[in-house]
């Protein structure tokens, strides 16, 4: 690879979202730092994100309740030592957003008017302004008191716009939009995490990104399934990018579907929970019914998996695809005062929410799971840090409790930033003594001295079949792509993914319908593998672009999306189908009660790379012990 298609750094950002700004802002000044966005800076999950952030700021609260209220949700499954810990540190991180000019909705404003992010960014900024004392605090479901500070009901996009001002501003800071990480290198001598391979879609060329760390923030995964409030970009290529790199992963059976998409044609917009949280009612749109008094005692306030299947049990009855949300009782100056987002937006479809009911469905919208990753973003492989959506910290546990996303990208993200410069020190130090032959047999115990890999307990291995890695490279893509099927053809099956997704692995899933998903992506798996590619695998750092052009095109970029949203669907799938019980986000109705024991599911990390071998990872079904009454059969 030429020296134009070579890029260095000291740390590596793969998102521009709220976790990796909150580490890039949070970094030393004297390190040089590259953040990569699939697209347009505005297209990440944080930017949609409604209703807000979760701290115990008010005088009546206390982590203590907020941890209590974040354990019952995540329904037996969550770390609860990691919970605490990145609860303990919720005030901290909304005074330091404050700080960065994120304009937070506050009690003390006479004229109710927000201030403007140039009022925020101003010179004469009176820091009173930014008490956390002063912020107005909603409450959302599973919560037991008003503990939710929001931004008008935009908050995501409030908080990145005051975000991506400082980063601008920062001479260190070099983001790079329209730049897409397809996968992760690793030292040939230590196997420390030292940058990635990069696809820039502008110049459609394909570059390689040295760095002494990298953080993985690139976001979740709910663009493999139909509806979902996740943007485009939202894939789970980096959960993919740490598997195949050695990274375990955890609990991806658990997709947290909100209850309340906007159900309008193929409408991704979100209501947001906080109007529930204000007094909005659930009813069945035929007869009237508040149906949630008959579900559970906080009624539409109940945690999210409980909301979403009780609206889909409606929708199963009624056969209209949305149930009603009722907020026409609430006066009509609040709603336009408190929720100026959503009355605008659903004003220009014709729905006025102070006299009208709102037609909602549930819509996929967060994985619980992910790379599993310590409360410092620690990853299994060293060097690699992980935060945000992409990263399994044991915080949301089997249902994540509303808005203690945003604030886990922060906690989480300000940790790296405080750890990774004690490793790039120590690191440092171990590889100038590495150069002396005495030091080189202290190696495996240097290095574990200097990172320390997450443990998890009360595990449950999913068992997979053995296969080898699949390629990264885009030349291997580019000569696949003279004997391969036409983008049309591949964009053909990623919808049809997205409909496979919903309906067999959606809300509730029984070993049927997993069964069939898994045979179905099994056809689509075969359809993609060509003889041709069988010489051709290589994930070698040193093998990336060989040929003199290293331009490639958007159907080889296909052609690598394709292939690793199809694997990483039966990484989800198989997860499901082999946890055999009902817990959160996951419902079996084949298997709707508890397991005795709370088990965090785990697949091990990729490691096998035979050269001139490759697998298109396809993957039969796993018989697994109890997994269905009548043995499962491999597909065929």
């Amino acid at each position: 690879m030429s020296a134009d298609n070579v890029r260095r750094t000291d740390v590596l950002i793969i998102g521009a979202g709220l976790a990796g700004l909150s580490t890039a802002l949070s970094l030393p000044k004297s390190l040089s730092i590259m953040v990569l966005s699939k697209a347009a800076l505005e297209v990440c999950s944080s930017h949609y994100a409604q209703g807000g952030i979760a701290a115990s700021l008010d005088k009546n609260d206390s982590v203590t309740d907020h941890v209590a209220d974040t354990l019952i949700a995540g329904a037996g499954l969550c770390d609860a030592n990691n919970t605490t810990e990145i609860l303990s540190e919720g005030q901290q991180a909304i005074q330091w957003l404050c700080e960065q000019g994120v304009p937070f909705t506050q009690n003390t404003q006479q004229d109710t008017k927000q201030k403007t992010l140039t009022d925020l960014n101003s010179t004469d900024l009176n820091t009173s302004d930014l008490e956390i004392s002063n912020l107005h605090l909603t409450k959302e479901g599973g919560h037991g008191c008003r503990r939710v500070a929001h931004a008008d009901d935009a908050t995501g996009r409030h908080v990145m716009e005051a975000l991506i001002i400082k980063a601008h501003a920062a001479s260190n800071i070099t983001i790079l939009p329209y730049h897409e990480a397809l996968s992760l290198l690793k030292g040939n001598r230590d196997n420390h995490c030292q940058g990635a391979r990069v696809f820039d879609h502008k110049s459609h060329r394909q570059l390689t990104v040295y760095s002494r760390a990298v953080v993985l923030a690139s976001g979740g995964l709910g663009q493999l399934f139909q509806r979902a409030s996740a943007p485009n970009v939202c894939v789970g290529d980096g959960v993919m990018m740490a598997w195949q790199a050695g990274c375990r992963l955890a609990n991806l059976e658990f997709i947290q579907f909100h209850p309340t998409g906007l159900a309008l044609d193929d409408s991704s917009f979100l209501i947001s929970e906080a109007l529930r949280g204000e007094g909005g009612r659930l009813y069945c749109p035929q007869t009237g019914r508040r149906f949630m008094l008959d579900v559970d005692e906080r009624a539409e306030l109940a945690p999210r998996d409980i909301v979403a299947r009780a609206i889909a049990e409606q929708i199963n009855v009624n056969g209209l695809g949305y149930v009603h949300l009722d907020v026409s009782h609430l006066p009509a100056p609040f709603l336009q005062e408190h929720f100026p987002q959503i009355y605008q937006t659903l004003l220009t479809l014709g729905i006025d929410i102070t006299t009208d009911p709102i037609p909602v469905a549930p819509t996929a919208h967060y994985s619980c799971g992910g790379v599993v990753t310590s409360v410092n973003g620690m990853t299994d492989i060293v060097g690699l840090y992980a935060a945000g959506e992409v990263a399994y910290t044991g915080l949301h546990g089997a249902n994540r409790l509303a808005s203690n996303s945003l604030l886990e990208c922060v906690v989480v993200g300000r940790n790296i930033a405080a750890d990774l410069p004690r490793y790039l020190t120590e690191i440092e130090v171990l590889d100038a003594e590495l150069h002396t032959s005495a030091y080189r047999h202290n190696l495996n115990v240097s290095a574990n001295d200097i990172w320390k890999t997450p443990i998890l307990k009360n595990t449950q291995t999913i068992t997979l079949p053995y296969f080898t890695s699949s390629t990264s490279n885009l030349y291997d893509y580019h000569e696949a792509s003279k004997h391969c099927h036409s983008d049309a053809d591949m964009t053909e099956i990623i919808i049809k993914l997205k409909a496979l997704m919903t309906a067999n692995m959606g809300i509730t899933r029984s070993a049927k319908e997993l069964e069939e998903a898994l045979k179905q992506i099994q056809k689509w798996q075969k359809w993609l593998k060509k003889p041709e590619l069988s010489s051709l695998n290589s994930n070698d750092s040193d093998s990336n672009i060989n040929r003199k052009n290293s331009a490639v095109s958007i159907d080889e970029l296909t052609h690598l999306q394709l292939e690793r949203q199809l694997q990483l669907a039966t990484l989800i799938v198989q997860s499901a189908y082999q946890r055999i019980e009902s817990r959160g986000g996951h419902y079996r109705t084949d298997y709707p009660n508890l397991a005795v024991t709370p088990q965090t599911s785990v697949i091990n990390p990729l490691l096998d790379t035979r050269e001139g071998s490759i697998d298109w990872l396809i993957q039969p079904i796993i018989v697994h012990s109890g997994a269905r009454a009548i043995k499962a059969t491999t597909a065929t």
